[in-house]
Parts: structure tokens; sequence; C-alpha cells
């Protein structure tokens, strides 16, 4: 009987604006069976590191965060910011 944690990102999906939603599945197993499982979700936008990220994770990125892509994502983030 031996128990183990296997995180794995179960879930990428890209959005319209280049920000790269990961959901990845906590699962504690017994001998190949899930015992129980739970989700955290995270995302990734144009522009920010992919560092620490899951392998699958940082080659969509790559092929998604293109310049012009984190570009636009910029200029769409600054003219949404509130003057302040």
């Amino acid at each position: 009987m031996a128990l183990t944690k296997v995180t794995v990102a179960d879930k990428i999906e890209v959005l319209e604006n280049g920000c790269v939603q990961v959901r990845s599945a906590i699962r504690v197993m017994e001998d190949g069976s899930v015992l129980s499982s739970s989700f955290h979700r995270h995302v990734v936008a144009p522009g920010d590191s992919t560092s620490g990220q899951d392998a699958k994770v940082v080659a969509i990125c790559a092929a998604v965060h293109t310049d012009a892509v984190v570009s636009a994502y910029a200029a769409a983030q600054e003219a949404n910011t509130i003057p302040g």
C-alpha cells in the first residue's frame, strides 16, 4: 500500500486575449487508484515568465505568446487602467 501525491496540468486553454488558463489536478493515489482529487487554476498572461510551469504549458505559451500578442495584451491592460 503506497500512497502518492501527483500533480498534473490536466486542462490547458488559450483565451482570445492570449492568456493561457491552466487547471492542475492534485491526486492522492494508492497503488495506482485515485483516492482523492482536487483542482487548482492559474493563468499565464502574455509576457509572464513560464519558469516552473509544466512542459506542456511552456510549449503552448511559446507558440501563443508572440511579440504581437504580448504587445496587444500590454496595450489592452494600459487602456483598462483606471487613472489615479
